[in-house]
């Protein structure tokens, strides 16, 4: 293994008991889910329009449950679908409602990639009478991750789902077990601050673990109980943007199914 494809990691982060999950190779994703984003979009029709994000409730599958494009406003989209065998609903929630709380957990879920994640809200992450959700619900995160174009410093404020325009009241039905959803954005100050992106992890519960939706909505924001545009009419996303992060996304959450299981079982107790 070549450590020098790692991000760094200091001396203390050796002595950890999760270290053992940064020093193995990174499962590779499925070459077919690599192929499809870089042989180039979806069109915009396929794609699933922001204010339609309800949809995901619906059985079964959308149309084009993997890909990304630009739409015709210029905004961002990407989706992307994760197996994840062995996995189930909590686990997922426990572990982003862990990580932030130490840097080296961010690194072993994407160890080439993820450098920082750090909570503002750490006394909230570590109260024990808080369910894993309630723990991560109005959080921000500060990050540093690269994407696909150099590192990059993003905040993340993560929210409860009803508090984002989703109907809340569907999870924990067959439609959907947990979703993870949250406001991003760049750290650059006006006039160089990137517009907002609209994240989310819709989980789904299948036979034998979890199933993750992902879909990013680059350009768009919640404020207020309105979908809210933060592009300048007359701007586009770079094709780039949707397709590095589509990238990313694929490769960070293959890893994340392979680990989580061993991961759960040995440091859930360990906060």
């Amino acid at each position: 293994m070549d450590m020098s494809k790692r991000v760094p990691v200091t001396e203390e982060d050796k002595k950890k008991s999760y270290y053992k999950f940064f020093e193995r190779e990174m499962v590779p994703p499925a070459p077919e889910k690599f192929a499809k984003m870089v042989q180039g979009p979806i069109t915009p029709d396929k794609a699933l329009p922001f204010h339609e994000r309800n949809r995901l409730f619906e059985p079964g599958y959308l149309e084009e449950e993997v890909g990304w494009c630009v739409m015709p406003d210029g905004t961002g989209y990407l989706a992307n679908l994760t197996q994840m065998p062995g996995v189930t609903t909590e686990m997922f929630d426990w572990f982003f409602a862990w990580h932030g709380l130490d840097n080296l957990r961010y690194k072993i879920w994407d160890p080439e990639d993820h450098y920082e994640a750090v909570t503002q809200n750490r006394i909230k992450a570590l109260d024990p009478d808080l369910t894993y959700k309630e723990k991560l619900w109005d959080t921000t995160h500060e990050i540093l991750e690269d994407t696909g174009m150099g590192p990059d410093h993003i905040v993340i404020n993560f929210k409860h789902p009803g508090n984002m325009g989703f109907k809340s009241e569907l999870i924990g039905t067959p439609a959907c077990s947990s979703i993870v959803c949250g406001k991003g954005f760049g750290k650059g100050q006006p006039p160089f601050a990137l517009p907002k992106t609209f994240m989310t992890h819709f989980v789904r519960e299948i036979e034998g673990g979890i199933e993750l939706r992902s879909r990013f909505w680059m350009g768009w924001t919640y404020e207020n109980g309105k979908d809210v545009k933060d592009l300048p009419d007359g701007m586009r996303f770079p094709d780039m943007a949707p397709m590095s992060l589509a990238l990313h996304n694929i490769k960070e959450f293959t890893n994340l199914a392979a680990i989580l299981p061993e991961l759960f079982e040995e440091e859930k107790n360990n906060w």
